[in-house]
């Protein structure tokens, strides 16, 4: 028999009534849900949620991303937590204020798989396979559904700006790119690929950045390191031959490791933690990826 989304799901504690997110914050996605989740409070099924969304709860959306928002497949929070950047494979992407729960920009962008908060108030999104997709967009958020610039690259999976290099890097399904965000300032800014390096493996999944020396990639077989000075790519020992990694979260200092991989076709219903070791289960609700939130200020904002 099914199990429904809160059928064995213990949720204890309340929605907060601040904004700011704790260290201990992570975003979790999957099926039509977004949900931001205490792990240090949370442990098998008793799970703290602080925060939820859908597309049907929103009411700034036009009715159709209810069905374009119905498989969210990336979920990260920007603008110090502030919001929430969500990408859909159904073909939608939406930027949400996370104190009102309303959108506050939406695109119909053909199997968005990741999308990054750029500065200026830009959006750069990674479309996967479909028709009109494999590329990389770059979108304004007072320009709903305006694309201003788009760049070819098949199997678009991964999106991650870091501040410090002032470089955007993205992850297709056999190559990882550079590239330079140029008349930032201007109504038609545009990307300018710097270079580009063909990954170990194929199938380019999950792009992760973990500081302005290193990133960390997904394949379907397994987990990489990328030394962004030496130009250089490693095993990423702690998850080494584990495959179908779908999403990828590292802190280097405290070591804390925090991942989701595909156990039911695509998706799973577990997150898995290191350092602590633990698993957070949500039975009934199909998990695709989670985001770390600690640590993502210093790399993108």
């Amino acid at each position: 028999m099914k199990k429904t989304l809160f059928g064995l799901l213990f949720i204890y504690g309340f929605l907060l009534n601040t904004w700011s997110l704790p260290d201990s914050s992570i975003v979790a996605c999957g099926d039509e849900k977004v949900l931001i989740i205490d792990h240090e409070a949370s442990n098998g099924t008793e799970v703290r949620i602080t925060w939820k969304w859908t597309a049907s709860d929103d009411g700034a959306l036009p009715e159709d991303y209810q069905r374009l928002m119905g498989t969210i497949d990336d979920c990260k929070a920007v603008d110090s937590g502030s919001k929430i950047l969500l990408t859909s494979s159904g073909g939608g992407v939406v930027l949400v204020d996370r104190k009102s729960g309303k959108s506050l920009f939406h695109a119909r962008v053909p199997n968005a798989h990741s999308a990054e908060y750029l500065p200026g108030g830009r959006i750069a999104v990674a479309l996967s396979t479909a028709e009109k997709g494999n590329a990389v967009e770059l979108y304004d958020v007072n320009r709903p559904e305006d694309v201003l610039f788009r760049d070819s690259l098949h199997s678009g999976h991964g999106v991650v700006w870091i501040d410090k290099l002032q470089t955007l890097f993205a992850l297709g399904g056999s190559e990882l790119r550079a590239y330079n965000l140029e008349n930032r300032e201007s109504p038609a800014p545009r990307l300018s690929l710097v270079e580009s390096w063909k990954i170990p493996g194929e199938g380019g999944h999950d792009l992760f950045g973990v500081s302005e020396k290193r990133l960390i990639l997904t394949t379907v077989d397994n987990v990489w390191n990328f030394d962004i000075e030496k130009e250089d790519f490693s095993v990423f020992q702690p998850l080494a031959g584990v495959a179908n990694v779908k999403s990828v979260n590292f802190d280097q200092n405290s070591g804390r490791l925090i991942y989701t991989k595909a156990e039911e076709s695509w998706w799973t219903e577990n997150i898995y933690l290191r350092n602590p070791d633990k698993v957070i289960s949500i039975p009934g609700l199909r998990l695709y990826k989670v985001r770390m939130f600690s640590g993502r200020k210093n790399l993108a904002e």
